[in-house]
């Protein structure tokens, strides 16, 4: 076993040994080894000691994967610090790998100088010729550009548990927490609430509690008291400044949850969700059969079609009809959503993306449906779409796609990414008070002449009325076919289809009216170049945009969250600056449809690797357009 010794502030802060205001830790290791639960529970950490963070869970599409190998290693990376945190981070100051294969896939991406914690017991020469080794890299000097801290991390999680008796398999399963004690004392953290968290978890099976409460206070103790701890010194980060109120961390999956509860709501409406396991929305799913006392009921179905066709019947019930999916099961509810665009009923469907197509890349994060949401259905099909920037924000952004669904009869996509998802960041819990309820009236009278039913009258947004089955006097008849545009009989005529057809699309373009005019993140309204995105590349811009502007460069941001129809204001926004550069992870998706609707050049900076956008990439992108 190598062992190099170095101060650790040499890997995540300067030189001067001056306090960085943010470190990048990644945890990797075999699906089997807890990486998920490590980073899940340092996260809860961090957002107890008050810094602002972000994560970025990374981890196999193989339900368990051959232990050892390289495709079936799982990272957790989490950036954390006393200043904002938008992004997981470009680069980790700290890599924790758990075995070989962990460290060649993650090793890349550390920053020269960076600490490596390495688990030695790990290295055997099986699991070396896994991971493709040719020699041991702790002992070789392949890995001289960084600082190295290796030792037996296996065998003192063993002597740790050994009065538990515990088997060997079971003993190594806490490996984990005796990664994660070390990890806390590096960064000055409190162990009790994750004590109690052993102690709720394993409720059931207190020897179990206390075997990994005892691998817990091993890895710290060790991180006191071993010879680590007179040359690396552990890290304390002040809390970020934040305005008082109740936070909490919250992941993109959960946000939707609650987001879409409170918009039931405010809409003053029972839910629905009907769905279909699909990562990386299944969550989704998971989330809201947790919250029934708020008049939500959920249906997992046999298949996407099942679910989408029983939200709808949940609307033409008089309840707000949800669904969601991944980009696969979304091509499955298309004929559907056209069925929902016809009957012109509200239903709200989010839409989780990751790589495609086809199976593509299930727990890999992409943007590549924007497409399939503005355009993929059969005929013309309009329907707004909405795009979340962060987990935060898809709070928001589910509530808005609850209020135009309701307000404007119609179907809502939803766009996220497995990045969102997944991803857990601060949110400041709002005040329910701050919302602006908008509540659902069922027509319960005749609204023609002598005392007749027109169920596709509109009002001045266009919609039309929604009509409780069973309400007397109003039985009515719905479908896929085209209708009369008052009476809603069957009707083939070539008038009454131009006049729905164009009355479908005058609804949704004018959502354009109820949304508010697109702002500028960063910068002035006309300069050299503007970085226009959508969705989770978000945070990434934000920060390229801001290291630019502090260079002095004429660059400004505009983020869209109203995909379809877009706000008002943007095109002739747009039209103020030079240069337009559209990142997205995709091959050009959102910047097709801005050249389409708008008439700007916009150019294309397009990533799809399944990996989030680098602040560096964007940051060099913004550069060159500007040479």
């Amino acid at each position: 076993m190598a062992t190099i010794l170095a101060d650790e502030q040499a890997a995540v802060a300067p030189h001067d040994n001056s306090t960085p205001e943010a470190v990048v830790v990644r945890f990797a290791g075999d699906s089997g080894d807890g990486m998920q639960l490590t980073g899940g529970q340092f996260t809860l950490s961090t957002a107890l000691a008050g810094n602002d963070l972000a994560t970025f869970p990374d981890f196999p599409a193989e339900i368990r994967a051959p232990q050892g190998t390289l495709f079936g290693v799982s990272a957790f990376q989490i950036n954390f610090g006393s200043t904002d945190i938008t992004t997981a981070g470009d680069a980790p100051d700290v890599l924790v790998a758990m075995n070989p294969a962990a460290l060649k896939t993650n090793v890349p991406a550390l920053k020269p100088g960076g600490l490596i914690i390495a688990d030695s017991g790990e290295f055997s020469k099986r699991n070396l010729e896994k991971a493709h080794y040719a020699a041991n890299p702790l002992e070789d000097g392949s890995l001289a550009k960084w600082t190295l801290l290796a030792f037996d991390i296996s065998a003192l999680t063993l002597e740790s548990v050994k009065p538990f008796g515990l088997g060997n398999k079971e003993a190594l399963r806490c490996k984990n927490m005796w990664t994660l004690g070390l990890a806390l004392w590096m960064f000055d953290r409190d162990r009790a609430p994750l004590i109690q968290w052993l102690k709720d978890k394993f409720a059931k099976n207190p020897v179990l509690a206390d075997a990994n409460v005892a691998a817990l206070n091993a890895g710290h103790a060790y991180g006191e008291t071993a010879e680590i701890g007179g040359q690396i010194k552990k890290l304390h980060l002040d809390p970020v400044p934040s305005a008082p109120g109740l936070y909490r961390t919250v992941t993109g999956s959960e946000s939707i949850s609650y987001g879409l509860v409170a918009g039931a709501q405010l809409a003053g409406l029972k839910m629905f969700f009907g769905g279909y396991p699909i990562t990386p929305a299944s969550s989704i799913l998971h989330n809201l059969a947790k919250l029934k006392e708020f008049g939500v009921t959920t249906f997992q179905a046999e298949d996407e079609i099942a679910a989408i066709c029983s939200a709808i019947g949940a609307s033409y019930a008089g309840q707000l009809g949800v669904t969601s999916s991944s980009g696969p099961g979304i091509a499955l509810k298309g004929e559907a959503m056209g069925l929902a665009i016809m009957t012109e009923l509200p239903l709200v469907i989010v839409n989780s993306q990751r790589g495609g197509p086809s199976t593509g890349l299930p727990t890999k994060t992409e943007q590549s449906d924007l497409y399939q949401a503005v355009y993929g259905r059969n005929g013309d099909a309009p329907m707004p779409v909405i795009a979340a920037r962060s987990p935060s924000d898809a709070f928001d952004c589910a509530i808005e796609a609850c209020r135009i669904a309701v307000q404007y009869m119609t179907p809502v996509m939803l766009l996220t990414d497995g990045y969102i998802a997944n991803a857990a960041e601060p949110w400041k819990v709002p005040d329910p008070a701050s919302y602006a309820p908008f509540p659902v009236s069922f027509l319960e009278q005749a609204n023609g002449p002598d005392g007749t039913l027109l169920p596709y009258a509109r009002d001045e947004k266009g919609a039309r009325p929604w009509v409780k089955p069973g309400t007397p006097g109003l039985m009515h008849r719905i479908g896929g076919i085209e209708k009369n545009p008052g009476t809603g009989n069957l009707d083939y005529s070539p008038g009454a289809h131009q006049t729905m057809t164009d009355a479908r699309k005058d609804k949704v373009d004018g959502v354009a009216g109820s949304i508010p005019a697109q702002d500028i993140d960063q910068g002035a309204a006309g300069g050299k170049l503007a970085v226009v995105g959508w969705g989770s590349t978000y945070g990434p811009i934000h920060q390229a945009v801001k290291r630019a502007r502090a260079k002095g460069l004429d660059v400004s941001h505009i983020h869209i969250r109203h995909i379809w129809p877009m706000p008002a204001n943007l095109g002739d926004l747009l039209k103020g600056y030079g240069k337009v550069i559209v990142p997205e992870m995709n091959t050009g998706q959102l910047k097709t449809v801005l050249r389409d609707q708008f008439l700007v050049d916009a150019r294309p900076l397009n990533k799809v690797s399944g990996q989030p956008f680098t602040i560096a990439e964007i940051e060099a992108a913004i550069e060159a357009a500007l040479a």
